[in-house]
């Protein structure tokens, strides 16, 4: 197994029956961007230099890799197969050479994916942000919303971390649990149910109710809660994001929940928010990563980065956007 040198085109030098380890990075990082515009930039090529390794993954893999569609390049089956086992030799490499030493995370060239609900993004993102520009300036961090479909995404490497409500996982995967989170009942100003006590009837019946639910459902622990009362709510549908119910909620008699960590953005938009006179199950929020990730330093300072944000967060001081 050799490595070129770094002045080379990656794989340029491989003899015959060689393994280069230079051609594992380019596809890695090719299979990242899916450009080879992008690539070039991430490896310091000129374009034409990263066409012409482009090719010599496509020979060593006896696959096309990336085909065009449109004005865009995207993964071949063949690509996505192997896509998180590339991922993790490349992190392995950098693990090994990089152990006895401190990782320099101003040097760190990569990008995370970081998948979960759209509160995660509203709540984390300027702070991860502030942090990585600070801190690991060649570091980008992409926010992907959760499917209506459960996937292996962190086995498969479509995704660095989870982070939220860890409801459906791969034995492997590593799992932290941080905290417990709440929900709480939302409403646009003047609603008729914040006029007198609030009761689990009235909560019930005063209006129609609509669900948040990426999967489409309309019906949640609320109902379950309720029929211990001998009560049944009316809801009318459901939407996908919180973001899009407090807009729906604003222009509507409807009565909604979001979690606690959007009370902020609820409040913004004027709208009205209050304790549930209901008993509900605890909604264990927390993260989620696949083995691999495990001795990498720059993965580490992203679940560390990300755990002090939420911590803030549970304890209600989700501070002014940036980590100290």
């Amino acid at each position: 197994m050799r490595v070129t040198q770094s002045n080379e085109e990656p794989g340029a030098a491989a003899d015959a029956g060689a393994v280069d380890l230079n051609l594992l990075l380019a596809l890695d990082v090719l299979l990242e961007e899916q450009s080879v515009r992008g690539a070039a930039r991430r490896l310091h090529l000129s374009e034409p230099a990263m066409s012409r390794t482009l090719g010599r993954v496509r020979k060593a893999l006896g696959d096309p890799v990336l085909v065009r569609a449109g004005r865009r390049m995207v993964p071949t089956p063949r690509a996505l197969a192997v896509r998180a086992e590339v991922s993790a030799v490349v992190e392995r490499a950098r693990a090994l050479f990089a152990a006895g030493q401190d990782a320099d995370l101003r040097t760190v060239s990569r990008t995370f994916t970081i998948i979960g609900h759209d509160t995660i993004a509203a709540a984390l993102g300027a702070a991860l942000f502030a942090r990585a520009a600070r801190d690991a300036p060649g570091i980008r961090l992409r926010f992907l919303s959760e499917s209506h479909v459960d996937g292996p995404f962190l086995r498969q490497g479509t995704a660095d971390l989870e982070v939220g409500v860890i409801d459906a996982v791969s034995p492997e995967v590593r799992v932290e649990r941080l905290h417990e989170d709440r929900m709480l009942g939302v409403v646009r100003p003047g609603h008729p149910l914040l006029d007198g006590e609030l009761t689990p009837e009235r909560f019930a019946t005063v209006a129609e109710h609509l669900i948040v639910s990426r999967r489409g459902r309309l019906r949640g622990p609320i109902d379950d809660a309720l029929a211990g009362h001998g009560l049944e709510r009316q809801v009318t549908g459901s939407v996908g994001t919180f973001p899009g119910s407090l807009f729906v909620l604003r222009e509507t008699d409807l009565i909604g929940l979001i979690s606690s960590w959007f009370r902020p953005l609820a409040i913004t938009l004027g709208l009205a928010v209050f304790e549930l006179p209901l008993r509900l199950p605890a909604i264990e929020v927390g993260l989620a990563w696949h083995p691999r990730h495990d001795a990498d330093p720059a993965h580490a300072w992203l679940r560390s980065c990300v755990r002090e944000l939420m911590a803030q967060w549970s304890a209600g001081d989700p501070g002014s956007g940036t980590l100290a």
